[in-house]
């Protein structure tokens, strides 16, 4: 079996070198070695996206996942990650992407508020909203001490994606707190940008 080293690899490295090892080999079955939980479990989502079951082992802070295809895996729900999400073109889908836990400068009290009443609002937008993926310090509206956890626990439950950037809850130490939302990466990032038909940035 085949052994793809991915440690020491930043996002998306580890998933793109998946990718081009499926396109370019079609494997029955390989694995793929990382360092850190943020390319684990984004390698793993895009393994079973591609119809592999993944075991996943971990030894000293080090993965291997094992993938052995299975057909019966086909992704067809609106979980699927956004690297194989189908796209209902009949109707308008927009994407939101929030880079900070407040919204505007000045004041983070009051862009605080602001944050709030946004994602208060955002449901007037109806079945046209279709993600939210949080960058940067807008990671931090996702975790257990968020004052708009509420808020964006109802927007999942409306069939609303909520994605996290997994590197940016591990550079702010927070992913074990993350409470609402999938763990997505940068090339996600960049095909749901493609995918949508409005990109709206707080």
């Amino acid at each position: 079996m085949e052994v793809l080293d991915c440690k020491n690899l930043d996002c998306p490295e580890p998933v793109l070198r998946t990718r081009k090892h499926i396109a370019e080999k079609n494997p029955e079955a390989f694995a793929v070695m990382v360092d850190n939980m943020a390319a684990c479990e984004n390698v793993t989502r895009y393994m079973q996206a591609q119809h592999y079951s993944v075991a996943r082992t971990e030894t000293g802070g080090v993965w291997r996942l094992d993938g052995v295809k299975n057909i019966a895996l086909a992704q067809e729900n609106e979980d699927t990650p956004l690297l194989t999400a189908q796209v209902n073109r009949t109707a308008q889908k927009i994407l939101v992407t929030i880079l900070s836990d407040v919204l505007g400068s000045g004041d983070d009290i009051l862009g605080g508020r602001l944050i709030r009443n946004f994602l208060d609002t955002l449901p007037e937008m109806g079945d046209e909203l279709w993600r939210i993926i949080l960058l940067n310090g807008g990671v931090k509206l996702c975790v257990e001490e968020s004052p708009v956890l509420e808020q964006l626990r109802a927007l999942e439950k409306n069939k609303v994606g909520i994605f996290a950037c997994g590197a940016c809850l591990d550079y702010y130490e927070i992913r074990e707190k993350q409470a609402v939302g999938q763990i997505t990466n940068m090339l996600d990032v960049v095909t749901a940008m493609q995918l949508a038909d409005k990109v709206l940035r707080v």
